[in-house]
């Protein structure tokens, strides 16, 4: 075996002495030199070794310089391919041709009008195999200009308006380009190299035309590579790349590719190299994903990653990119969480053996964590925000019921009020109907039982007036009598058979018609301060039986203008009405009465009078509180009117006892007090 193997490596060695001695012999012939570099390039390609040897013997820079002096264009070229070759084999012979006088040269070859297309090509060639991981070609491409030329061919190499390939010149000119794209992405990347990366970002405007201007692969994979190497790693070309609307181009690109990827897989695989583009530039910055959200490109990204003809490092690129998109970008996060891609994720991870792809997919997940957390704190707030809005609609809800119940208490209070002004008129008639025949004096018995009432009555004013001077009864004058004749006829009388039995009717009842008693009181007026003060100033009777004659104590008046009637149950009805709407307030639970309505209730908004109301509430089978309040006041006032009415003609007085008068003080200051409160709504 070793001595097959020294055979062999003596054999190449013999074939490489013969073939440069051919190039140097056959000046003349450049078909013969042009066979003989070929050959070179086949032994060197067949065995690693080859390329040492050639390089030891001188043959390497014999053929370089053959590439510069020949006047022949095929031995140029050849010579030159042949270099390149023997470069890209051995990183020995990489490091011996990178020198800045070769670089100039290749700039020679470039530049030469005379120059046709296949030499500037093997030129480009030859830059892209010295510039490639080779940082010290990449500095010398850079500081002999080389770069520059590559970049002008990058914009004139090829025409726009000329993109037949079948036309074997613009095939040509097309190869050309093509080269000079991949020369340049060797230039910027790998290793990475900033400031190449900043020159050729110039040429971002012209890649970006032809984008817009032609969507056939073999223009988009060549601009998709030099657009991805350059901005790669480096922030500040890819906030350049954005500044001038390439990443919004992309995106446009990738729409359209997805859109035709449904039916055809090369432009899946295409839509997948622009992917790789779009990654590039969203990576080190991911806040200008939201630019790619404006184009919902991770719901286009969830189609293509469907597709069933791509293989595992094409769904690699795909799940990266919508990393990079949502990992700063809440709204592709949520338009990932709409268009299912967390299940699709899980089932990556759960179906796939590719390492470098669940990692992928964990980013995805990890990415969308707060997110999830936020939707599900959202969706917690929103069916808070609901119960909100309910209660506040039921609370408008009890409002607008507060005042319909305002609104119809306000009513009430006005009906009441009109027939209290009603039954003053009428004792204001009744007065002047009775005051003219009423007696000058009056034949009443002196009892036991009015004078102990007395007695007690007048001990208790005593006690509360302390030293004042205590009235003395005297004759009853004509408007004295008047006086205690009205306040007769406005005194509601006590049940009849109880134990607080009429006095007067009991006196009636003993006497005859003949006599009666006549008790002295004040008018009652409306202030709560009056009606105590008339129940201080209220005496009792001592009238012997003897006189025969109507001795009543005058009346203590105060103030002729807050002089008013007795509190009726009307009045006491408007107390209990302004109780019955302090509670709707206070009830969170009213509208829930509200289902209860009597016919007073449904019929207030129509034509109702005091005849057809009481009448409608009695035949109701059911009464609500407030209504049945008013009727049970009612009655008790109807009842009482025919009591006086049928004492007023028999002439009959009626006394009164203090805790009557007090009961009807309170009525009346509540009444005031519910007045005043509708007053100031």
């Amino acid at each position: 075996m070793e001595k097959d193997e020294m055979k062999k490596t003596q054999e190449m060695k013999t074939d490489l002495n013969l073939l440069l001695e051919c190039l140097k012999y056959q000046m003349d012939n450049p078909s013969s030199q042009k066979e003989a570099l070929v050959t070179i390039y086949s032994v060197c390609q067949q065995n690693s070794d080859a390329s040492i040897y050639f390089r030891e013997i001188g043959g390497l820079m014999f053929v370089k310089n053959l590439a510069k002096s020949s006047i022949h264009s095929m031995v140029k070229e050849a010579a030159l391919f042949t270099l390149g070759a023997i470069a890209e084999c051995n990183v020995y012979c990489q490091q011996t041709l990178c020198t800045s006088e070769f670089f100039e040269d290749i700039i020679w070859f470039l530049s030469k009008y005379e120059s046709n297309i296949n030499l500037k090509r093997m030129s480009v060639y030859v830059m892209l195999v010295l510039v490639s991981n080779n940082r010290t070609g990449q500095t010398l491409v850079r500081e002999t200009g080389c770069v520059g030329i590559l970049l002008q061919f990058f914009r004139t190499a090829l025409s726009m308006s000329e993109m037949d390939l079948s036309n074997e010149t613009i095939y040509q000119s097309y190869q050309l380009w093509s080269s000079v794209c991949s020369a340049l992405c060797a230039c910027v990347n790998n290793p990475q190299n900033d400031v190449n990366q900043k020159i050729c970002s110039s040429v971002f405007q012209h890649a970006n035309k032809w984008l817009q201007s032609c969507m056939k692969p073999e223009i988009i994979r060549p601009i998709c590579s030099f657009i991805c190497l350059t901005v790669a790693n480096n922030t500040h070309v890819q906030e350049y790349f954005i500044s001038i609307g390439g990443l919004a181009i992309l995106s446009e690109v990738l729409i359209k590719l997805e859109h035709d990827s449904h039916g055809d897989l090369p432009s899946a695989k295409l839509a997948v190299v622009v992917t790789k583009t779009l990654d590039a530039c969203i990576a080190d910055n991911p806040a200008v994903g939201v630019v790619l959200a404006k184009y919902h490109i991770v719901s286009k990204l969830l189609t293509l990653l469907l597709h069933e003809s791509l293989d595992s490092g094409e769904k690699f690129s795909i799940i990266l990119t919508l990393g990079h998109c949502t990992e700063a970008c809440e709204e592709n996060q949520l338009h990932l969480f709409k268009n299912n891609g967390l299940p699709l994720m899980i089932q990556v991870l759960t179906e796939s053996q590719n390492e470098e792809l669940n990692k992928a997919a964990t980013f995805v997940l990890h990415n969308c964590r707060k997110i999830t957390e936020k939707l599900s704190l959202n969706l917690e707030e929103f069916s808070s925000d609901m119960d909100q809005a309910q209660e506040l609609k039921e609370l408008k809800v009890k409002e607008k019921n507060i005042e319909d119940f305002w609104k119809k208490a306000k009513e009430i209070l006005h009906r009441i009020k009109k027939l209290e002004n009603k039954e003053d008129e009428e004792k204001v008639k009744r007065r002047e109907l009775f005051g003219d025949s009423l007696p000058r004096s009056l034949n009443i018995p002196n009892t036991s039982k009015y004078s102990r009432g007395d007695n007690i009555v007048r001990g208790t004013n005593a006690e509360r007036n302390g030293p004042k001077k205590q009235r003395q009864p005297h004759s009853c004058e004509p408007d004295a009598a008047e006086r205690c004749e009205a306040f007769a006829g406005n005194e509601p009388q006590e049940p009849a058979g109880s134990d607080r039995e009429n006095p007067v009717s009991t006196c009636y009842k003993e006497c005859g018609p003949s006599t009666m008693s006549v008790p002295s009181t004040a008018t009652t007026p409306r202030s709560h301060s009056l009606y105590k003060g008339a129940t201080r100033g209220k005496r009792a009777l001592f009238l012997p039986a003897s006189e025969q004659a109507c001795k009543c104590p005058a009346p203590v008046v105060r103030n002729r203008k807050h002089q008013s009637p007795v509190a009726d149950p009307l009045v006491l009805c408007s107390d209990i009405i302004s109780k019955e709407a302090s509670n709707f307030q206070r009830n969170d639970s009213y509208h829930k009465t509200l289902n209860f309505r009597c016919s007073g209730c449904i019929e207030v908004g129509k034509s109702l009078n005091s005849r057809n109301f009481s009448r409608l509430l009695h035949s109701c089978p059911f009464q609500c509180d407030r209504h049945k309040v008013i009727l049970e006041a009612e009655d008790r006032y109807k009842s009482d009117l025919r009591k006086s009415l049928i004492f007023n003609k028999k002439i009959l007085l009626t006394p009164h006892k203090k805790r009557r008068f007090d009961n009807e003080s309170c009525a009346h200051e509540e009444r005031t007090d519910f007045q005043n409160h509708f007053q100031q709504k």
